[in-house]
């Protein structure tokens, strides 16, 4: 390894979205940004029940070069069963932009020495996450930043700029190394509650003239087919179904979206209507109540937030039946019979998984349901025609309302030309080939390939 020179190797994200692994290099330092797992991953290997083995740690992993080998990367129990010998870590530390699954769900594969740096918020959810589900991420060091802060890795300085995406504690960063800066975009928007925040990382970042911009391209496609309302137009239109209907409201959003978890409360609480949520949810906002940036009400205190508890074990609702960190919110409990009993006074929280509770809860017809998640990828998905037929059995008003969490096409392309980088690395995108028309310098990224600056 030449040691004096500035690099770039993905080992994630690379034409596809989700799944981002950026690796830097800078004379000693070596850090990675992010480490996530694809949407994608294996599915040419593994679907439904069929999935790699825990107790096989990385080797089903390494069979079918779904993560790449990387020396003194991985935790030595994950090595146990592969061909990759164990080494002490060679990482410095592992930058997080924020907490979707795409961006850290590979984190359990560290070994636990290496440092993770992330948002102070996004340490919340991680936590949750932990404690709530099956997902463990390792016990690893923590280091929490907000912006303003720089942490310095040997001679780099790596500076978090807050950004809006649909979920809270999002981060870009401007790696300020050897050679000049790198600004890495995360995801990103600029129609949600928070879109100063992107700008004032725009604005960072052009002023740091950047020799080099990892960026994402979500939306970068040729025709946009998605509807591209803002967070605020999600909430206008969710206003208007529930203010004209005295049925129940059923939405469905994505669990660590707090901007809609906000916007769905806002429209109950307009309408003298309770909300109704589950334990998840309760638990994550106890947690996040204690971040005083986000402004989120207390599941515990707040009268128009009720918890939905749905039957388990003896089918009595009975304390021993939930887990304990279930528990603390039964004074705020409410079961079928009561959201059954009390429909037109309800907006209730109900993913797709969730859709066997409708048979207990048995909604009067023409009752609604705001599918409030990003359209399915083509008309033929199973999902979508399943739950269709669910809501067509009891006739139930399908209605798609949905803020994307990341910039659209014309966005990003103003968003980039802004901040005239001189190269482009386009990643967590189908289309990199589009960033051609941006900059005559862009990279179309292979995986694992080392790209000097």
């Amino acid at each position: 390894m030449v040691k004096e020179k500035t690099s770039l190797t993905f080992y994630g994200g690379v034409n596809e979205i989700g799944g981002n692994k950026v690796f830097l290099e800078d004379k000693e330092a070596r850090i990675f940004l992010d480490f996530g797992q694809s949407f994608t991953m294996g599915e040419g290997y593994f679907t439904g029940w069929l999935s790699p083995r825990t107790k096989n740690g990385l080797g089903d992993y390494f069979e079918f070069k779904l993560l790449p080998k990387i020396r003194g990367t991985y935790a030595k129990e994950q090595l146990a069963f592969t061909d990759l010998p164990y080494t002490e870590p060679k990482i410095d530390a592992l930058f997080l932009s924020h907490a979707h699954m795409d961006h850290v769900g590979h984190i359990k594969f560290l070994d636990e020495r290496i440092p993770v740096c992330c948002g102070y918020g996004t340490k919340i959810f991680m936590r949750s996450m932990e404690e709530t589900g099956s997902t463990r991420f390792g016990s690893h060091p923590y280091e929490t930043f907000r912006t303003g802060d720089k942490i310095e890795i040997d001679q780099l300085a790596v500076e978090p700029v807050h950004v809006d995406h649909s979920i809270p504690a999002s981060y870009g960063f401007i790696i300020h190394t050897s050679k000049g800066a790198i600004v890495y975009t995360g995801d990103i928007r600029a129609h949600g509650p928070r879109r100063k925040m992107t700008q004032e990382f725009m604005e960072k970042a052009r002023e740091c003239r950047p020799i080099a911009m990892i960026s994402e391209g979500t939306r970068m496609v040729g025709v946009e087919k998605r509807k591209n309302y803002s967070e605020l137009e999600v909430e206008k239109l969710s206003n208007e179904i529930v203010s004209k209907t005295n049925k129940i409201v059923f939405v469905a959003r994505y669990g660590r979206d707090m901007d809609r978890f906000r916007t769905f409360y806002n429209v109950a609480k307009n309408n003298d209507k309770k909300f109704v949520i589950s334990p998840k949810t309760a638990h994550l906002l106890i947690k996040l109540v204690e971040d005083e940036h986000l402004h989120l009400p207390d599941p515990m205190k707040d009268e128009t937030i009720l918890v939905y508890y749905k039957r388990k074990r003896t089918g009595g609702f009975q304390e021993k039946d939930y887990y304990v960190w279930e528990r603390q919110f039964m004074d705020k409990m409410v079961n079928y019979n009561f959201v059954h009993q009390h429909q037109s006074g309800i907006i209730m929280d109900l993913d797709f998984y969730q859709f066997a509770e409708l048979i207990d809860l048995k909604p009067s017809p023409n009752s609604h349901f705001i599918h409030s998640m990003s359209e399915p990828y083509s008309e033929e998905d199973i999902e979508e025609a399943v739950m269709h037929n669910w809501l067509r059995h009891f006739k139930i008003k399908f209605h798609q309302l949905h803020a994307s969490g990341h910039m659209s096409k014309n966005q990003l392309t103003n968003f980039i030309k802004n901040i005239k980088p001189k190269q482009i690395f386009p990643i967590h995108t189908e289309n990199p080939m589009l960033f051609k028309a941006l900059n005559k310098n862009v990279h179309l990224v292979k995986n694992g390939k080392r790209y000097t600056l």
